[in-house]
């Protein structure tokens, strides 16, 4: 598992965007598979996409062709671009990783950031 920081979170409007950022700690970052969940308030927290280190992706069917995962792994960063965004899309964003991949599907990591959050709202 990497420590990690979430930043870029915010309030806009239905149909805005907002840019999240993830940097992580560690020289061995590339190795990592890399994960954006949620947590809207009384959820469960959900995977909403994952790249592996060769930066192949995988997103969640709820938001498939409004967000997009990428990484740069010479600055040990991931990002979650979200578009087109919805009153549903209000949660507390997180990112993790781990070199398992059955970890970050499931998110049964030991620990988490402090996350950021996004209120989507008009």
């Amino acid at each position: 598992q990497v420590q990690v920081v979430e930043s870029g979170g915010g309030s806009v409007q239905p149909g805005g965007s907002l840019r999240l950022s993830c940097t992580a700690s560690g020289n061995i970052f590339s190795s990592y598979i890399m994960g954006w969940y949620r947590q809207a308030p009384g959820k469960k927290r959900e995977l909403v996409a994952l790249v592996t280190g060769g930066g192949g992706t995988n997103i969640a069917g709820s938001v498939k062709g409004r967000f997009t995962i990428s990484r740069d792994n010479a600055k040990n960063t991931v990002y979650l671009q979200m578009n087109n965004l919805k009153p549903e899309d209000t949660a507390v964003y997180y990112c993790n990783g781990d070199k398992s991949l059955p970890i970050v599907v499931a998110g049964t990591f030991d620990s988490w950031g402090q996350g950021t959050q996004v209120t989507v709202s008009s």
